[in-house]
């Protein structure tokens, strides 16, 4: 994979797929594009992590995540590291579902 601008995991490749996912307009759409892309076992890992996040971001502390999510604390710890130094991407999701619910 080709590396742009000043972050590696910027290729050309994850443009494309992130194209792809900005064209979807569904979630039924969105359900079957990621089946189609990714193993189970992949979208299990991503959900978790996004429960994780979303859990941390109601305050719970680690120990709890860990529980209630069964992730591990490493788990955790690298989530709520994105979550506060990150890219702003959790938050940015985080923030928009938080505004329609």
């Amino acid at each position: 994979m080709r590396s742009e601008g000043s972050h590696s995991w910027r290729t050309t490749e994850i443009k494309d797929v992130l194209e792809a996912v900005l064209r979807l307009e569904t979630r039924e759409e969105a359900e079957r594009f990621f089946r189609d892309l990714c193993t189970i076992s992949e979208l299990g890992a991503i959900s978790h992590r996004w429960q994780v996040a979303r859990l941390l971001d109601q305050g719970l502390p680690y120990q709890e995540v860990s529980r209630r999510t069964g992730a591990s604390t490493t788990t955790v710890t690298r989530v709520a590291h994105w979550l506060r130094h990150g890219e702003g991407g959790y938050r940015l999701a985080l923030d928009r579902l938080s505004a329609v619910e």
